[in-house]
């Protein structure tokens, strides 16, 4: 099994200034949605999306991912100015109360972005690699903000199935052409190399067994020369590879960390998560261990 390569960027530029790549990086994810499949309508206030923050930043957190539209199966496609209304107050609260911690906002929407980015936010997380507006590249650009360019197909309310998961023998070479596409895009766009992160999307538009491949193969991503997101948190294709008998989202934290120590393994940096302290404490002895007992952090 490979272990981690040494990564080609050690820094991330955002619009907010640089995020080290010298031990892992979790970003603790705050929807502020009613329908999110694990924690939607829990954080859907101001004061109670600050409080979670808050949480997450104490266990470790090193930015906080904001996301105002729903991606689960059947979720109900969200119009620009709601969309807006849910996230913007939350980074406006959120840079208040720390003006230095990293903020990612997850849209697809250039609109949204391009509010967020005025708001203070300093990355893009595109769960659509630059797929569905075309303008969303120039906003990011202009800014001079990070994005996290995922893999998926179709649109919002479609990418998280499995309607569109026909892949090819080597589904790892079909998501390296796609992520290739989505970096041709951004870099078009004026989007520099250093700002530019890729996730390989785990369960969007993929099958359990494509997103174990992609876990197992994640070094192919990493050798694109970018720093690797993943987001394997509490999916399905967690609950479905752990046994006979698909585990509920309440039981699969445990799969969640073994994900995430692998992908740790083949190269990933980054790690969007719910459970920010359990994975914190995961990472942080896995990352140890592969430096021969350095210090993580």
């Amino acid at each position: 099994m490979p272990l981690a390569p040494a990564a080609l960027q050690h820094e991330w530029r955002t619009a907010g200034g640089a995020i080290r790549l010298d031990r892992p990086v979790i970003a603790g994810i705050l929807n502020v949605t009613p329908d999110s499949f694990w924690d939607g309508g829990r954080h859907d206030s101001v004061a109670a999306a600050v409080r979670h923050a808050a949480v997450m930043l104490e266990a470790g957190a090193d930015m906080i991912d904001i996301g105002g539209e729903s991606t689960r199966p059947g979720a109900a496609p969200v119009g620009a100015g709601e969309e807006i209304g849910r996230v913007i107050p939350v980074v406006e609260a959120l840079r208040r109360e720390w003006p230095d911690v990293a903020l990612s906002v997850d849209t697809v929407k250039a609109s949204v972005a391009h509010a967020a980015l005025d708001t203070g936010a300093d990355v893009i997380n595109d769960v659509s690699g630059l797929r569905i507006d075309p303008s969303l590249a120039a906003v990011i650009a202009r800014a001079g903000a990070g994005i996290i360019l995922m893999h998926s197909r179709g649109d919002v309310d479609r990418m998280a199935r499995y309607e569109l998961a026909g892949y090819g023998p080597d589904p790892v070479a079909d998501v390296l052409h796609e992520l290739g596409g989505s970096v041709e895009r951004a870099r078009a766009a004026g989007i520099g190399s250093d700002a530019i992160v890729l996730d390989p999307g785990l369960g969007f538009a993929k099958r359990t067994e494509h997103s174990l491949a992609l876990l197992a193969g994640l070094d192919r991503i990493a050798g694109l020369g970018y720093p690797v997101l993943v987001g394997p948190s509490r999916k399905r294709f967690i609950g479905d590879a752990a046994g006979a008998a698909t585990l509920p989202v309440e039981a699969r934290l445990e799969g969640t960390i073994a994900a995430c120590v692998i992908a740790l393994l083949h190269g990933a940096l980054l790690f969007r998560v719910h459970d920010v302290a359990a994975l914190r404490r995961a990472l942080d002895f896995a990352h140890a261990a592969l430096r021969g007992g350095g210090h993580a952090g």
